[in-house]
């Protein structure tokens, strides 16, 4: 069963900093490009960000880019994202998905608010 939790999600005053991660287990993880989604309530999906099944290659959002920062271990199964200098427009829950957005997670909530 494929399955993922996301976990590091939180309240964080604007220009703080939260590094997500996203367990991912019931496939084989190394063999898939994996992505970070998030959705604010009231709103649609937006897409985050994308890393490559070896992690060398990754791709950003232009409302993230130079802020948040992808990356994976394949050895620990496990996707994280680096957000930096939060704003608060970032609040929204935060999940990971495979690329071909057939499997995700349930999320973990991402609050910027002073």
């Amino acid at each position: 069963e494929v399955q993922f939790v996301e976990s590091g999600g939180g309240m964080v005053q604007p220009g703080g900093s939260l590094r997500l991660s996203c367990a991912a287990s019931g496939f084989t993880f190394s063999s898939y490009d994996m992505m970070w989604v998030r959705q604010a309530p009231g709103k649609g999906p937006e897409w985050v960000s994308i890393i490559n099944n070896g992690g060398g290659s990754t791709y950003y959002a232009d409302s993230v880019k130079g802020r948040f920062t992808i990356s994976r271990d394949n050895v620990k199964n496990t996707l994280y994202l680096q957000m930096n200098s939060l704003k608060p427009e970032d609040t929204a829950l935060y999940y990971c998905a495979r690329a071909q957005y057939d499997y995700w997670g349930q999320g973990t909530q991402v609050t910027v608010s002073s």
